[in-house]
Protein backbone atom coordinates (compact mmCIF):
# COMPACT_ATOMS: atom_id res chain seq x y z
CA UNK A 1 0.00 0.00 0.00
CA UNK A 2 1.66 3.30 -1.12
CA UNK A 3 1.69 6.18 1.60
CA UNK A 4 -0.03 9.36 0.90
CA UNK A 5 2.50 12.08 0.31
CA UNK A 6 2.49 15.12 2.93
CA UNK A 7 2.41 18.32 1.31
CA UNK A 8 3.73 21.27 3.41
CA UNK A 9 2.03 24.38 3.24
CA UNK A 10 4.22 26.70 4.46
CA UNK A 11 6.53 26.56 1.60
CA UNK A 12 9.57 26.66 3.71
CA UNK A 13 10.50 30.07 6.11
CA UNK A 14 9.03 33.42 5.59
CA UNK A 15 10.61 36.51 6.30
CA UNK A 16 8.97 38.43 8.85
CA UNK A 17 8.77 41.51 6.96
CA UNK A 18 6.37 39.63 4.14
CA UNK A 19 4.29 38.54 7.35
CA UNK A 20 3.60 41.95 8.69
CA UNK A 21 3.22 43.54 5.65
CA UNK A 22 -0.32 43.12 5.41
CA UNK A 23 -1.04 44.74 8.90
CA UNK A 24 1.54 47.25 8.42
CA UNK A 25 -0.35 48.49 5.18
CA UNK A 26 -3.83 48.51 6.39
CA UNK A 27 -2.22 50.36 9.57
CA UNK A 28 -0.43 52.70 7.51
CA UNK A 29 -3.43 53.36 4.86
CA UNK A 30 -5.84 54.30 8.24
CA UNK A 31 -3.42 57.30 8.53
CA UNK A 32 -4.06 57.99 4.29
CA UNK A 33 -0.25 56.04 3.70
CA UNK A 34 -1.17 54.71 -0.02
CA UNK A 35 2.61 53.31 0.67
CA UNK A 36 3.84 52.48 4.19
CA UNK A 37 7.28 53.35 2.89
CA UNK A 38 6.84 56.77 3.95
CA UNK A 39 6.92 56.05 7.39
CA UNK A 40 9.29 53.15 7.79
CA UNK A 41 12.28 55.17 5.56
CA UNK A 42 11.32 58.62 6.65
CA UNK A 43 14.66 59.13 7.46
CA UNK A 44 15.82 57.97 3.91
CA UNK A 45 13.65 60.01 1.91
CA UNK A 46 14.07 63.29 3.46
CA UNK A 47 17.44 63.30 4.92
CA UNK A 48 18.95 62.49 8.41
CA UNK A 49 18.35 66.30 9.59
CA UNK A 50 14.83 66.43 8.85
CA UNK A 51 14.20 63.25 10.03
CA UNK A 52 15.38 63.90 13.75
CA UNK A 53 13.29 67.09 13.33
CA UNK A 54 9.86 66.22 11.67
CA UNK A 55 7.63 63.04 11.81
CA UNK A 56 5.02 62.32 9.33
CA UNK A 57 1.33 62.45 10.73
CA UNK A 58 -1.12 61.88 7.90
CA UNK A 59 -1.84 62.17 4.29
CA UNK A 60 -5.04 64.24 3.29
CA UNK A 61 -6.72 63.27 0.08
CA UNK A 62 -9.23 66.67 -1.80
CA UNK A 63 -12.53 65.48 -2.27
CA UNK A 64 -11.94 65.93 -5.86
CA UNK A 65 -9.04 63.49 -5.35
CA UNK A 66 -6.64 65.70 -7.20
CA UNK A 67 -3.64 66.11 -4.83
CA UNK A 68 -2.59 65.38 -1.29
CA UNK A 69 -1.88 66.63 1.81
CA UNK A 70 1.02 65.37 3.74
CA UNK A 71 0.88 66.46 7.38
CA UNK A 72 4.21 67.01 9.35
CA UNK A 73 4.51 67.31 13.29
CA UNK A 74 7.64 69.04 14.29
CA UNK A 75 9.08 71.36 17.62
CA UNK A 76 7.63 75.08 17.51
CA UNK A 77 11.55 76.01 17.74
CA UNK A 78 12.11 74.08 14.42
CA UNK A 79 8.98 74.90 12.66
CA UNK A 80 10.07 77.97 10.73
CA UNK A 81 13.49 76.30 9.68
CA UNK A 82 11.12 72.85 8.16
CA UNK A 83 8.61 75.64 7.03
CA UNK A 84 11.41 77.24 4.41
CA UNK A 85 12.11 73.04 3.11
CA UNK A 86 8.16 72.19 2.64
CA UNK A 87 9.04 72.33 -1.12
CA UNK A 88 11.91 70.23 -0.91
CA UNK A 89 10.78 67.81 1.60
CA UNK A 90 7.74 68.08 -0.77
CA UNK A 91 9.77 66.65 -3.79
CA UNK A 92 11.58 63.79 -2.29
CA UNK A 93 8.13 62.66 -0.82
CA UNK A 94 6.53 62.26 -4.33
CA UNK A 95 10.20 60.90 -5.73
CA UNK A 96 9.59 57.96 -3.38
CA UNK A 97 5.84 57.69 -5.02
CA UNK A 98 7.05 58.19 -8.16
CA UNK A 99 4.43 61.02 -9.23
CA UNK A 100 3.47 64.31 -7.85
CA UNK A 101 0.80 62.65 -4.94
CA UNK A 102 1.64 65.14 -2.68
CA UNK A 103 0.59 68.96 -3.66
CA UNK A 104 1.23 70.72 -0.29
CA UNK A 105 3.07 70.33 2.73
CA UNK A 106 1.20 71.41 6.62
CA UNK A 107 3.13 72.20 9.09
CA UNK A 108 1.67 70.94 12.69
CA UNK A 109 3.86 72.16 16.10
CA UNK A 110 3.94 70.73 20.03
CA UNK A 111 5.72 70.90 22.45
CA UNK A 112 9.61 69.85 22.90
CA UNK A 113 8.57 68.03 25.43
CA UNK A 114 6.38 65.83 23.79
CA UNK A 115 7.99 65.76 20.44
CA UNK A 116 10.21 63.09 21.64
CA UNK A 117 7.71 60.86 23.17
CA UNK A 118 5.76 61.14 19.76
CA UNK A 119 8.50 59.05 18.14
CA UNK A 120 7.65 56.07 20.75
CA UNK A 121 4.03 56.37 18.90
CA UNK A 122 6.26 54.05 16.10
CA UNK A 123 6.82 51.13 18.65
CA UNK A 124 4.79 49.14 20.90
CA UNK A 125 4.15 50.62 24.37
CA UNK A 126 6.00 49.77 27.24
CA UNK A 127 4.88 46.79 29.56
CA UNK A 128 3.76 48.19 32.40
CA UNK A 129 5.45 46.28 35.39
CA UNK A 130 3.89 44.22 37.64
CA UNK A 131 4.97 43.33 41.25
CA UNK A 132 5.73 39.60 41.53
CA UNK A 133 3.13 37.30 43.47
CA UNK A 134 5.75 35.49 46.64
CA UNK A 135 3.33 32.64 45.90
CA UNK A 136 3.77 32.00 42.32
CA UNK A 137 7.32 32.59 43.41
CA UNK A 138 7.34 29.93 45.33
CA UNK A 139 6.05 27.47 43.30
CA UNK A 140 7.64 27.89 39.78
CA UNK A 141 10.49 27.62 42.14
CA UNK A 142 9.83 24.14 43.67
CA UNK A 143 8.73 23.01 39.80
CA UNK A 144 12.31 24.00 38.46
CA UNK A 145 14.15 22.42 41.69
CA UNK A 146 14.75 18.97 39.92
CA UNK A 147 16.43 21.05 37.01
CA UNK A 148 20.49 19.54 37.02
CA UNK A 149 21.76 23.09 35.27
CA UNK A 150 21.83 26.46 37.30
CA UNK A 151 20.81 28.94 34.06
CA UNK A 152 17.92 26.74 32.93
CA UNK A 153 16.51 26.22 36.50
CA UNK A 154 16.27 30.13 36.76
CA UNK A 155 15.19 30.43 33.41
CA UNK A 156 12.03 27.94 33.99
CA UNK A 157 11.84 29.23 37.59
CA UNK A 158 11.39 33.01 35.83
CA UNK A 159 8.84 31.46 32.81
CA UNK A 160 6.97 29.27 35.15
CA UNK A 161 6.21 32.62 37.57
CA UNK A 162 5.18 34.54 34.65
CA UNK A 163 2.70 31.73 33.45
CA UNK A 164 1.39 31.23 37.15
CA UNK A 165 1.03 35.10 37.39
CA UNK A 166 -1.01 35.31 34.43
CA UNK A 167 -3.22 32.45 34.96
CA UNK A 168 -4.49 34.21 38.26
CA UNK A 169 -5.42 37.16 36.17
Amino acid sequence: MKQPRHTSTTRGFARTSSLLQSRIRSASEGRGFAQSRVLTHWAEIVGAQIAQTTRPVSITYARNGLGATLTLLTTGAMAPMVEMQKEQIREKVNACYGYRAIQKVRITQTAPTGFHEGRAAFEDAPKAETTPDPRAQEDARTLASDVASDDLRLALARLGEHVLSKRKT
